[in-house]
């Protein structure tokens, strides 16, 4: 996909990857930006820097109703959706211990988010035949999350769905890109999984690799757009870590046993 002359929504949108992405793909010459996040002022802020045609929509996206308002705003502003972003999401460090409330808004707003804008986004692509949708999901989503099981168990549902949709639709129009970052520099990485960035979650992923800068995964992911490609990988050594696991996963699994032992 070349991103001039197309409209873009982004969830998520206030801060990190999703401001990244919103600035990048405002020098590459959207038509027009939505800018979407919970926080309504910070996706204000986003747009005034866009520096191309920008809406800023105050959106939580873990409600059907509201991610379908969105997608309307965005009809609205910029007459369609041509790559639809959905990289809003959540951390919380915790395991079995964690409550009912916690595992569903990972559900919702990692997960669910993805198929509320596909539910209302795919007929009119399939009629135009033609769509994009970005998952952003997580390495944690190939590999998993030492430290937060609702954080693994949902970003591997986004990857599958990504999966699911590529297949499903992938021979009537719609391209589909999942992109699986490991450690990047944002509020998530070092206010996420709890403890104030020093929680097991947030120790693990700095340890793993590089920190890379959103503004490196705003590459990734236009280089990725431009060919299509379905896995969009900031580390690459991430695809090294997911074939390892396919080969023999008891020795994997015996590694990350290893890799806690040590964090902990």
């Amino acid at each position: 996909m070349d991103l001039a002359g197309r409209s873009v929504v982004v969830t998520g949108a206030a801060s990190g990857i999703g401001r990244a992405l919103v600035l990048r793909f405002a020098a590459e010459g959207a038509r027009g930006v939505v800018v979407a996040d919970l926080d309504a002022g910070g996706a204000e802020a986003v747009a005034g820097q866009a520096g191309a045609p920008a809406v800023a929509v105050g959106c939580d996206v873990a409600r059907e109703d509201e991610v379908h308002g969105l997608i309307g705003r965005a009809e609205e502003a910029f007459g369609g959706v041509d790559l639809f972003c959905a990289n809003a999401g959540v951390a919380h460090g915790a395991g079995l211990e964690a409550p009912d409330d916690v595992w569903d808004q990972a559900s919702r707003v990692n997960v669910r988010a993805h198929v509320f804008a596909a539910r209302r986004l795919v007929p009119g692509w399939l009629e135009r035949g033609e769509g994009y949708f970005l998952s952003t999901a997580s390495a944690a989503g190939l590999l998993t999350q030492i430290g937060s099981a609702p954080y693994s168990v949902s970003k591997h549902a986004a990857v599958a769905f990504a999966e699911w949709l590529a297949v499903t639709y992938g021979d009537r129009g719609i391209r589909v890109s999942c992109l699986c970052p490991m450690g990047v520099d944002t509020p998530l990485l070092h206010e996420g999984f709890g403890e104030g960035g020093d929680a097991l979650g947030s120790r693990v992923v700095k340890a793993a690799g590089a920190v890379v800068t959103p503004e490196d995964v705003a590459q990734v992911v236009v280089d990725g757009l431009r060919e299509e490609r379905f896995l969009l990988l900031t580390h690459p050594e991430v695809l090294d870590f997911f074939r390892r696991k396919a080969e023999d996963y008891d020795r994997w699994i015996g590694g990350m046993q290893r890799l806690q032992a040590r964090m902990t």
